[in-house]
């Protein structure tokens, strides 16, 4: 490697030992204005490679602060526009390690010319090669836009910055008031950032992630499962909050890959392995645990415009890569608040189309209420579950049995509602009763549903999917 520097270090640190081989070490700056030739420039501030994770070929960058505070001029940029011509030669990761002031102003348009040739490499790339960026100094500006065109982005808790403009350039705004460049607010608010943490742990997630994902859309994400399939999930039953410990209790040894973990946290999103398969797992969620077991979060089971982007965007990654899907469902509604009523519409459809035009195998497990339109938006049959499952104690319909009572017996008494309630349950609310309708395949008991799912997607392994022929959707 060409240098010792921090950038290089991070690679050193993300891959496996010693498989790290530089591309382009002696690459330097070309312009000369402004005393750009005094300057040196090694590596033109980005050390730009390939390595292994966990016997997994991937390609790196990774921007050195040192060089010209790792600004993007223009051999910077054909570095890693090279980077992701080899990847796409190839069929493998990138992984960009952000570190940068951004444009390198002495070099002025082709710096500019720069950044759209990244840009233009990272559209070819999605939904072809998984791309990764980790933020662990500034990334500003147009950088910015290089973790929004990524698939998944890690941000340093402390350090990172992260921004199209700096906090104090917003009207009415300055960063001590609301620092919006800060992971915080990158995870919570905006929805850019799956995951925050300390460096370390930030460049361990990544290896686990990438050691869950394909390599590419071509490629099955498999390996050997040494849990036992039929192993029953006795304890799931109190995990319908928190459905993601419910998909742990489900999941090949335990293990869950959640991401945007802070970001909508009533709707979870993530990776399991069932018989050692990857599958893509979205869930509902009304309460969050901590790692002592208490309580931090309690929503409404109703889908949050928020939670349905969240969702719908994750499932087309999924679909992008061949990676089956699995929902739970436990949902009575919408969010009823004028901030959500904004975005409701727009948001549930997005999440309706994106599990209606995936193509990949679909299993939708329901596991409380399933109400309304909201339940058909969750992975319904109606909109291409293949297989749906229940628990008995599901309640699957209009909406809640004691409402529709006091609809349908308007202006009568109170034991005339509560009789009606109670054949509106028995009638319309039954897991049973839509299991008659055909609108569940199976109702099995708690504690069976892994090996229920492992088997349903053992099934649906060769499926093949016709539809009408476009370019693509417009949702």
């Amino acid at each position: 490697m060409s240098t010792t520097s921090q950038a290089s270090q991070r690679i050193n640190a993300l891959l496996d030992e010693n498989s790290f081989v530089e591309i382009g070490g002696l690459v330097t700056a070309r312009a000369t204005d402004f005393n750009l030739k005094q300057t040196e420039t090694p590596s033109d501030g980005v050390v730009t490679g390939y390595g292994v994770i966990d016997g997994n070929l991937v390609y790196v960058y990774s921007q050195d602060a040192s060089v010209l505070n790792g600004s993007v001029g223009e051999m910077h940029a054909k570095k890693i526009a090279n980077l992701y011509d080899l990847a796409l030669k190839t069929g493998a990761p990138v992984i960009g390690l952000l570190d940068s002031a951004g444009l390198r102003l002495q070099e002025a348009t082709d710096a500019l010319n720069g950044f759209g040739e990244i840009y233009m490499k990272q559209t070819l790339a999605s939904g072809v090669i998984p791309q990764i960026t980790a933020v662990f100094g500034s990334c500003g500006g147009g950088l910015a836009l290089i973790p929004g065109i990524t698939d998944f982005t890690f941000m340093e808790e402390k350090k990172a910055k992260l921004f199209v403009n700096s906090p104090n350039a917003l009207e009415g705004n300055e960063i001590s008031r609301c620092d919006t460049s800060a992971a915080t607010f990158q995870s919570e608010e905006t929805g850019l950032v799956d995951m925050v943490a300390d460096e370390a742990s930030i460049l361990a997630q990544i290896r686990q992630l990438v050691s869950i994902l394909p390599a590419n859309n071509a490629e099955i994400a498999l390996e050997e499962c040494t849990d036992d399939l039929n192993r029953a999930c006795a304890q799931i039953t109190g995990c319908v909050g928190d459905t993601s410990i419910a998909l742990s209790q489900i999941a090949d040894n335990g293990v869950f890959v959640e991401v945007k973990q802070n970001y909508a946290k009533d709707m979870v999103v993530g990776f399991i392995r069932l018989n050692g398969a990857t599958i893509g797992a979205v869930a509902n969620r009304t309460e969050v645990y901590n790692a002592d077991g208490e309580v931090t979060d309690k929503f409404d089971a109703v889908l949050s415009a928020r939670g349905a982007e969240k969702a719908a965007e994750f499932i087309n990654f999924c679909d992008a890569f061949d990676i089956p899907v699995l929902s739970l469902t436990n949902v009575t509604g919408f969010s009823a608040t004028k901030c959500s009523e904004k975005r409701m519409a727009k948001a549930a459809s997005k999440l309706t189309y994106a599990f209606a035009n995936a193509t990949v195998p679909k299993v939708n497990v329901i596991i409380g209420k399933a109400y309304g339109s909201a339940y058909v938006a969750m992975n319904s049959k109606a909109v291409g579950a293949d297989i749906t499952i229940a628990w008995p104690d599901a309640e699957i319909g209009m909406m809640d049995a004691r409402l529709a009572a006091k609809i349908i017996c308007d202006g009568q008494g109170s034991d005339a509602i509560d009789a009606c309630a109670k054949e509106y349950a028995a009638l319309q609310n039954n897991v049973a009763s839509a299991a008659k309708r055909g609108y569940v395949d199976q109702i099995v008991e708690p504690a069976d549903t892994r090996k229920y799912v492992i088997g349903a997607f053992e099934m649906l392994a060769t499926k093949s999917e016709g539809r009408p022929e476009k370019k693509h959707g417009t949702v």
